[in-house]
């Protein structure tokens, strides 16, 4: 669920492009009909950067050393703190308005079509920047899966591992920067 992070990685592409970057959670399947060839592309582009980011040295270093009982859900909670340290550390109010204009404008995946409204409404790509709101974010996203809340779980391990998730993201981003911000299918639909 970490839209921004997707949002900067997809950025120069146009807007059907980015729409398919920042639905393609909310998207099962790899069958995209009922969805522009550009957005297509975005979805596709997007599980990309997932594969990408999952499997990064940093990623599996952090997920080794979390708590073994939230381990296979901390991929989850550091999405929304790679989110966190661009919304801190590097903020884009133009891009976020952007998301929030396409969003707007398009539909969502039935999985999505109430979150997305919510975001938007709240702010959350702004509001990210505020690590206490990103946790509380976290558990909320817990909260809407079945049994035991491990993502709020995991909120004490991603405190006091703040330091270290940040260094992470510092070796992270560059690479996934370097990789996906100018791919040869982003660059097709660029933005107009």
């Amino acid at each position: 669920m970490n839209f921004l992070a997707h949002a900067w990685l997809s950025r120069q592409g146009d807007d059907e492009f980015l729409h398919g970057n920042l639905i393609a959670d909310g998207v099962k399947g790899s069958r995209f009909e009922g969805w522009s060839a550009a957005a297509a592309a975005g979805i596709r582009h997007h599980r990309q950067v997932d594969a990408a980011i999952d499997s990064h040295a940093e990623v599996l270093r952090l997920r080794h050393s979390a708590p073994a009982a939230e381990r296979r859900f901390v991929g989850i909670a550091l999405d929304l703190v790679w989110d966190h340290f661009l919304a801190s550390r590097q903020p884009d109010p133009a891009l976020v308005k952007r998301c929030y204009r396409i969003l707007e404008a398009r539909r969502a995946p039935a999985r999505l079509a109430t979150l997305v409204p919510a975001m938007i409404e709240g702010d959350w790509l702004n509001r990210y920047a505020d690590f206490n709101f990103t946790c509380r974010a976290i558990a909320g996203i817990g909260q809407r899966l079945r049994g035991e809340n491990h993502l709020e779980n995991l909120v004490p391990w991603l405190t006091v591992e703040y330091g270290r998730l940040e260094r992470a993201f510092v070796i992270l981003w560059p690479d996934m920067q370097a990789r996906f911000s100018d791919t040869p299918t982003a660059t097709s639909h660029r933005q107009r």
